[in-house]
């Protein structure tokens, strides 16, 4: 009993603080709202925003009077969700927060808990608007200019209008993140319900096998929502079917059979799906604010694809081929804008591969790579006889190397450019058989695209009645030539091994680079906890 009324007293106590109560006989207003505003002034002393905050505002609470009921409990119902973005909840700690209001025995207290709320709330904001993380730090192949929000707009927002509204417009209004968020849900209940089952035991599965490694594969597949339970021991044409989707969904040649690229993705548990999930969500974050364009190329590197998407819809998508996994030949990640296509492009071959392949080649041969030019700084070709290739190092090589239009260019017919500091560019290729496989990480950082022409097509389809005409007449003469496109078009180097597609499935992708895994393991040191796994 005694310890009821104690927890009775306290909380009348807090209230009457929260209300700004006179605590004893004889007290005024005035002499109890003077020490709140001078404690509040020292809580906030260490943050320029929020001392210009409450200062403009008198002093004023936003969270710590009965009137800001409604405005502390969505700050609260919002940082107790924030494991549900997969945000570090310990970074806002809604728990000790609640502690603190609890204890509140004095105005002193009460001022200190109101900053540490006005705190909490930017550190909440940021994060769940523009990214936990700065990629930067993560990989330097990773640029994104991020748009961080205004602390002093954020405060003003949640001072004056809906909190609730205000809190909800801070996470990406991508679809494709609440689909993530769903997801996240979804895996964590696998998680938390044991798993998805035993592991398929190495080796290959096909139509007509039977076993318990058959049941492995069906019993897994039919936790991971691919197929519904059965009894059957056999390798049957429904499971044939689910297989056939499970590589649909994760970047496999949907043959049917469970061979093993696609054991090993069978095996992969939802913590590590998870993970990709999160990353995913913080990626998202990480492009909060930057416009995508009405009409727009999206390149997923790990997905080995380049679409064209207008309003929203893919309306173009074909298979591409990535930068190796190099330290030097990695593609980079960044948003820029296409404006024009080279066609019957000559192939500028870039300084890092002049001297890094070709120099020592024709050090050896001065006259291998025999369809390659080498030029001088005029611009001029000079004759290989007249170099003495040995006589130079990479640094102090004084010549430039290129190759002339032709159908074994390397970069084939066409290239699409959006000019960056990468040199990075969009272009066909002689090498047709490398989109043919699975993982197409071989280029040395452009994107090769396996349907060039109809890419082109697509995008004069938008300023040219008779784009195959146009794209021809550019073509035909054999020499190089520029195609400006009317209005340039954003293009969108992306990164993503977990992706929802737009039947609410979700697609998984390898980690080709290893970027998701060092982005994870830097949410985790932040603070980001996978659920805890079931029984």
């Amino acid at each position: 009993m005694r310890s009821a009324i104690g927890r009775f007293g306290r909380w009348t106590a807090v209230a009457a603080l929260l209300a700004g109560a006179p605590q004893m006989a004889g007290a005024t207003a005035d002499s109890l709202i003077s020490p709140f505003a001078q404690a509040l002034a020292e809580a906030s002393a260490g943050s320029g925003v929020l001392q210009d905050f409450y200062r403009a505002r008198n002093q004023m609470p936003i969270w710590t009077t009965p009137e800001d009921g409604a405005r502390r409990a969505a700050l609260f119902a919002a940082l107790d969700g924030a494991a549900d973005h997969g945000l570090p909840t310990g970074r806002y700690d809604p728990v000790r927060l609640r502690a603190g209001i609890a204890a509140i025995r004095s105005e002193s207290d009460r001022a200190r808990i109101e900053a540490e709320l006005s705190l909490a709330f930017l550190a909440y904001a940021h994060d769940i608007s523009s990214g936990v993380l700065d990629p930067a730090r993560i990989d330097a192949g990773i640029v994104r200019e991020l748009h961080r929000p205004d602390p002093a707009a954020l405060l003003a927002a949640i001072a004056g209008a809906d909190p609730a509204r205000v809190l909800r417009g801070l996470a990406p209004q991508a679809p494709q993140y609440a689909q993530l968020r769903k997801a996240r849900l979804d895996l964590r209940r696998a998680i938390e319900g044991g798993g998805w089952g035993a592991e398929v035991p190495a080796g290959k599965l096909q139509p007509g096998d039977s076993g318990p490694a058959v049941v492995a594969l069906r019993d897994r597949l039919a936790a991971m929502g691919y197929l519904g339970r059965t009894a059957t021991r056999d390798f049957d044409g429904m499971l044939q079917g689910a297989v056939q989707q499970f590589q649909l969904d994760h970047g496999l040649t949907p043959d049917g059979i469970a061979g093993e690229a696609t054991i090993a993705e069978v095996n992969v548990p939802p913590e590590a799906r998870m993970e990709s999930v999160i990353v995913a969500m913080e990626r998202l974050r990480w492009m909060n604010g930057t416009e995508l364009g009405d009409r727009h190329v999206w390149v997923n590197l790990p997905d080995f694809t380049a679409r064209i998407v207008d309003h929203g819809s893919v309306t173009f998508e074909t298979v591409s081929v990535v930068g190796m996994n190099q330290s030097d030949r990695r593609t980079p990640e960044f948003s820029d804008m296409m404006e024009y296509m080279v066609v019957n492009p000559t192939w500028y071959v870039p300084r890092s591969i002049t001297v890094k392949e070709y120099l020592p080649m024709l050090q050896k041969n001065p006259n291998a790579v025999s369809h390659l030019n080498v030029v001088d700084r005029s611009g001029r070709v000079v004759s290989r006889s007249s170099v003495n290739f040995a006589a130079y190092s990479a640094r102090t090589f004084p010549y430039s190397i290129n190759q002339p239009p032709s159908d074994a260019n390397a970069l084939g017919l066409v290239k699409f450019m959006f000019p960056n500091q990468w040199n990075i560019y969009l272009h066909d290729t002689p090498s047709k058989s490398l989109f043919q496989k699975e993982v197409r990480a071989f280029s040395h950082g452009c994107i090769r695209l396996g349907r060039p022409f109809d890419f082109a097509y697509a995008l004069l389809a938008a300023q040219s009645d008779d784009p195959e005409g146009l794209f021809a007449a550019h073509l035909d003469p054999g020499r190089e030539s520029r195609i400006n496109l009317d209005r340039p078009v954003p293009v969108h180097l992306v990164y993503f091994t977990a992706w929802p597609t737009p039947r609410g499935r979700m697609d998984y992708r390898r980690d080709i680079y290893g970027r998701d895994a060092a982005i994870f393991d830097a949410l985790a040191a932040a603070g980001v906890a996978l659920p805890a796994v079931g029984g």
